[in-house]
């Protein structure tokens, strides 16, 4: 039999997941490929792939999937690397880009113009670039290892403005302008409308290949990623270029792994306010992949 092929997204929050797959005992037991969040949805769309980690929102918009249980990539408060950063506060924003690596923070962002800050811009993709974002727009949303350098860069050189808003100055961003920066954590933000973590992506595999050993392999993988966390982040601050103990922090403090019951209520609600804008069709039920009573130990 040939190798199940895994869609993964490149970024340092979802190595943990994976770590038994690249890095330990699962090594070599299925194909792996590494892109980022919209193309992993893609490759499974179009059977590139058997199993991704695709965007939350993909899962109402991609038929004949199950959701693996029990693990996500997930935030309950804070979680640092998706970001809106405007050139004026939030709530008189008229154009915006959206990082177009992006499909759940994409939408995420839309709900909150929507219900939070009872806006409607202009929304526009464009490629992960801040200052041309910027240039061509009011507010730009910038998601994963690009955010979360940007949170680090302003952590030093930035004050709260209005409540869940942070201030810097544009040079502290590269951007050579003398005008503020408003930043806003797009999981604060969310948590503040509706009391609930917030579910950005999940693991989905086609319905016939959702068996419970499966799920197994993949609950090993994360568990074993769960107890290395100082070896990825080692590994993680040499290619990014960022302190190890800060990304440590990170992957504790900022991102939840689970799918827990708080999670999976945010999930819902996500669905459901996804489908009440028209972001996509009528949301649907989830389907879970089957689990065994007892996960492998890696």
């Amino acid at each position: 039999m040939s190798k199940l092929r895994i869609s993964i997204v490149q970024y340092l929050n979802t190595a943990p997941l994976v770590w038994g797959f690249t890095n330990g005992p699962l090594q070599g037991k299925y194909d792996l490929s590494f892109t980022v969040p919209a193309q992993c949805a893609e490759d499974l769309r179009v059977g590139r792939a058997d199993v991704a980690i695709i965007p939350a929102i993909e899962y109402q918009r991609i038929p004949g999937l199950a959701i693996l249980p029990d693990m996500a990539i997930a935030s309950k408060n804070q979680v640092r690397s998706l970001l809106i950063v405007a050139k004026e506060p939030i709530e008189h924003v008229k154009t915006f880009a959206l990082d177009s690596s992006s499909r759940s923070t994409q939408v995420l962002t839309r709900i909150l113009c929507a219900e939070k800050w009872r806006i409607a811009p202009q929304f526009a993709e464009a490629l992960p670039d801040l200052p041309e974002m910027l240039h061509n727009a009011d507010a730009a949303l910038l998601i994963g290892d690009p955010a979360l350098r940007i949170s680090l860069g302003i952590e030093k050189d930035s004050w709260p403005g209005a409540p869940g808003q942070t201030v810097c100055q544009a040079a502290t961003l590269g951007i050579t302008s003398s005008e503020l920066l408003h930043v806003y954590d797009v999981v604060a933000e969310w948590r503040a409308l509706t009391g609930l973590p917030a579910v950005l992506a999940v693991w989905a595999v086609r319905h016939e290949l959702a068996t419970a050993e499966l799920t197994a392999d993949f609950l090993a993988s994360r568990d074993f990623g769960l107890s290395h966390l100082g070896e990825i982040s080692y590994e993680a601050s040499h290619d990014l270029e960022l302190p190890q103990r800060t990304l440590e922090s990170y992957l504790r403090d900022n991102i939840d792994f689970s799918l827990d019951a708080e999670n999976r209520r945010g999930l819902e609600l996500y669905f459901a306010h996804a489908a009440k804008l028209g972001l996509t069709p009528e949301a649907t039920a989830i389907h879970w992949a089957a689990a065994k009573s007892e996960a492998l130990k890696l």
